[in-house]
């Protein structure tokens, strides 16, 4: 029999959290962001989890010609937009939509605009604004200049107002709060025409009243939070669970350790179990003695290092548990935010890693 390390994708939980984020929003339109594989659960998947979205956003060109040749039918975004003119020849035979945040996209446009105007072409392109994350995007200072020269360009249709949040999980951040960068974006956006793309998963959650037209919710779709509550808190459902099985047991006595590196040390006798699922699979190697686990429904803990195909947990209160237990890692039943704040990551990383040896199903 193989291995008992499964993940299961509730795509039925996908529908329900991109509702939940557009009836947060109302009259504002979404883009459901898959990048990463879907955030580690498949891009047909995601598609099919996302097909209420009024678009579809993402970073890889592969996975975006992949989308059309799947069928999807409404807008692409490429979050990151073009890497090099070339990418302009594939953006206009799939009819994909990008993101513009650099003088360099600006000269590329330029350069083949004659060529692709004159095919009929024209591209609806975002226009990124750096509002303070110092990542991508033009400075609010030199936002209507860059407007103004890609409102120039021939192959260029409609031009959408874009920036990104830092820190909206955190009203009152200390350096850089919501406030500011919706002050720097309503400067440097001032008297332009276009529609406004500002909210993430945290604008949505926890700024529902932002003056937004579209909406780019991730982490919220796939049931993890961005911080500010939990999502049991604003009603998301997880997307992504991951069990195994206990496939051996130990009992120890007092002072005998566990694992590499001898991390833990059983202060009292215990029983140990040992998991099928280890950092090649996905499971954060850097998760500490504690991080939750459930066994047969029932709560308990980590013990020891994470090893390369293993776990074990600490059994001495589950007396039922035996080889063929069920475990889960995260997901329904143990929030995957739960066990990230565990191992100090987010569960942004923890759905990313899944590994590919990891069979996956829909349920």
């Amino acid at each position: 029999m193989p291995r008992p390390i499964l993940a299961t994708i509730h795509v039925d939980s996908m529908k329900q959290n991109l509702a939940l984020a557009k009836a947060r929003t109302p009259g504002a339109k979404a883009w459901g962001v898959l990048k990463a594989n879907g955030y580690g659960h498949g891009l047909e998947r995601a598609m099919r989890g996302f097909a209420d979205a009024d678009g579809l956003a993402l970073i890889e060109f592969d996975n975006a010609v992949r989308l059309r040749e799947l069928g999807w039918k409404k807008p692409i975004l490429l979050l990151e937009g073009f890497f090099g003119p070339e990418d302009l020849h594939t953006m206009a035979g799939y009819d994909l939509q990008a993101a513009v945040h650099c003088d360099a996209q600006l000269a590329w446009l330029e350069a083949a605009a004659p060529q692709l105007s004159a095919r009929g072409i024209r591209f609806d392109l975002h226009l990124k604004m750096n509002t303070g994350m110092n990542r991508l995007g033009f400075t609010p200072e030199a936002y209507a200049a860059a407007h103004a020269r890609l409102s120039a360009i021939a192959c260029v249709g409609s031009i959408t107002l874009m920036t990104h949040f830092a820190n909206a999980d955190d009203i009152d951040h200390p350096l850089l709060p919501i406030r500011e960068q919706l002050r720097r974006f309503a400067l440097g956006a001032a008297g332009l025409p276009g529609q406004r793309s500002l909210s993430n998963s945290a604008g949505v959650l926890l700024h529902q009243q932002l003056p937004t037209d579209w909406i780019r919710p991730g982490i919220m779709l796939y049931g993890g939070t961005p911080g500010g509550g939990t999502a049991e808190d604003f009603g998301l459902q997880p997307t992504m669970t991951l069990t195994s099985e206990i496939i051996g047991t130990q009992d120890i006595a007092a002072g005998e350790v566990v694992g590499y590196g001898s991390r833990f040390k059983a202060d009292v006798p215990m029983r140990i179990g040992v998991v099928a699922c280890g950092y090649a699979d996905g499971y954060p190697r850097v998760a500490p003695a504690g991080t939750p686990v459930l066994v047969d429904g029932a709560r308990t803990r980590l013990v020891g290092r994470v090893s390369m195909d293993m776990l074990t947990v600490d059994l001495t209160e589950l007396p039922h548990a035996r080889i063929g237990s069920q475990v889960t890692l995260w997901g329904r039943g143990l929030p995957i935010d739960e066990v990230a704040e565990a191992a100090g990551t987010i569960g942004y990383e923890l759905m990313c890693a899944l590994a590919p040896r990891v069979p996956v199903v829909e349920g």
